[in-house]
């Protein structure tokens, strides 16, 4: 009989993959990394808070920025309109629908609810909270940085478990360094086209990965009956036997 659960091929399977998000060994890990974003986050909003003038960093990573690849704007230009609405929330609607092919159902609300809610903490309130400005715009945290490391982060917890069929662990590691490279390039590209400090995005960063971690840890501590299982955490449960039992001489029990 097969396992209630499984995600193997075969009738009755693939109702839902038993892994947690964040497996239980790496969630002291994962907590620490966001007390360590949201510490990221609140220092550099109490240190720009109403400015809007670059500090000496800013302004030496940003002439650089612009002196060196900002020459090519066209390429720039593509960059920054991966980090608009519509694309994030394309992006977006991947990633959950990835997530719900592997029946992975943590891992597709994980998507649905933790980009929004990091881009709406930025947009909503971090900005307005802190009021540092570029051109006369809020620009801390950086909302580019914040959906494109969301994603990023998003990806990386989604692919390090894959569903079945399984990816080669190279070919992940692959993925999940090319996500963070693109998030990286779009929030540069921002700093390149002077819509933002280098340390905008840095705090756009810290708000993307912290909030799509927190979230995973919440979901991870969830009920399983909230997402179609029957179990906490950990493997389901085997259905009994049909064999028949058989004595010590190997024949059946009447």
């Amino acid at each position: 009989m097969p396992r209630v659960g499984s995600t193997g091929p075969g009738p009755g399977r693939g109702r839902f993959d038993p892994r947690p998000l964040i497996p239980a060994h790496r969630r002291r890990l994962a907590a620490a990394f966001v007390l360590a974003c949201a510490v990221v986050v609140a220092v550099l909003g109490a240190l720009f808070a109403g400015q809007s003038q670059p500090d000496r960093l800013d302004a030496a990573v940003g002439d650089w920025l612009r002196s060196t690849i900002g020459t090519h704007p066209a390429p720039l230009n593509v960059l920054v309109n991966f980090g608009e609405p519509p694309l994030v929330t394309a992006l977006t609607v991947v990633l959950v629908l990835a997530a719900m092919v592997g029946r992975r159902w943590r891992g597709a609300v994980l998507a649905a609810v933790a980009v929004p809610l990091a881009v709406g903490l930025t947009e909503l309130a971090l900005k307005p909270l802190f009021g540092r400005t570029i051109g006369g715009a809020l620009s801390y945290p950086s909302g580019h940085a914040t959906s494109g490391f969301a994603l990023a982060t998003v990806a990386a917890i989604l692919f390090a478990a894959p569903a079945r069929p399984r990816i080669p662990a190279f070919a992940r590691r692959l993925l999940l360094l090319g996500a963070f490279l693109f998030a990286a390039a779009v929030a540069i590209a921002m700093v390149a086209h002077w819509y933002h400090y280098f340390t905008d995005i840095i705090g756009g960063a810290a708000v993307g990965s912290g909030t799509v971690i927190l979230t995973a840890l919440v979901l991870t501590a969830l009920p399983r009956p909230a997402f179609g299982g029957s179990e906490r955490f950990g493997r389901a449960p085997r259905a009994p036997s049909l064999k028949p039992h058989r004595r010590m001489g190997g024949s059946e029990r009447e």
